[in-house]
């Protein structure tokens, strides 16, 4: 497996390495801010509540966690609404998957396209992430199941797409390229 670099920070990075359910949190949490802001939320919720697993998170006060991520610095820049999606999260992983979010990708050898659907059948993964974090679990060396890259699209080709694509500071700035240019051609 290897060592995700994604953040910029040891703790954060290290969180997400080995943690799979801090992934799925941080993949969550990537939307309307800069990827390392989001990856690096887990590793806040986890200092914050001095742990970061479904059962707790699915279990704990909706008011309490909403202020956990109110915390300065924010855990996102919505931190309400964040807080109810990655409980919700929490849940669906606690009762749908016995708490282990790996079994989404490693229960009954699944292929591509079923890991791709339980992926876009969690709170909070519509096609597009739910493909983007296939592509990483695949790059990253977390899921090796056949077709795999078919069922992630784009994002399971080489290049710098997406996060799936970042190992180092200089793939995050090609990804962030990609990104740029891709929004500034859906404005023609």
């Amino acid at each position: 497996m290897i060592q995700l670099r994604i953040t910029g920070d040891e703790a954060a990075d290290a969180l997400l390495s080995s943690d799979p359910f801090a992934l799925l949190v941080g993949m969550l949490l990537d939307q309307q801010v800069p990827m390392e802001t989001a990856f690096a939320g887990p590793e806040k919720i986890r200092e914050r509540l001095g742990r970061i697993d479904p059962a707790a998170l699915a279990g704990e006060d909706p008011e309490h966690l909403t202020a956990v991520f109110r915390q300065p610095p924010a855990v996102h820049r919505y931190p309400g609404s964040m807080a109810g999606r990655v409980q919700a999260l929490a849940a669906a992983v606690q009762e749908g998957w016995d708490g282990d979010a790996s079994a989404i990708w490693t229960r009954d050898a699944p292929d591509g396209a079923e890991v791709l659907r339980r992926l876009k059948a969690l709170p909070g993964y519509g096609d597009q992430k739910a493909r983007i974090f296939l592509a990483l679990l695949g790059k990253r060396e977390r899921f090796a199941g056949e077709g795999w890259r078919e069922a992630a699209g784009a994002y399971g080709e080489d290049g710098y797409r997406s996060v799936a694509d970042i190992t180092d500071p200089e793939s995050l700035t090609k990804v962030r390229e990609f990104k740029k240019a891709q929004k500034a051609a859906a404005k023609h």
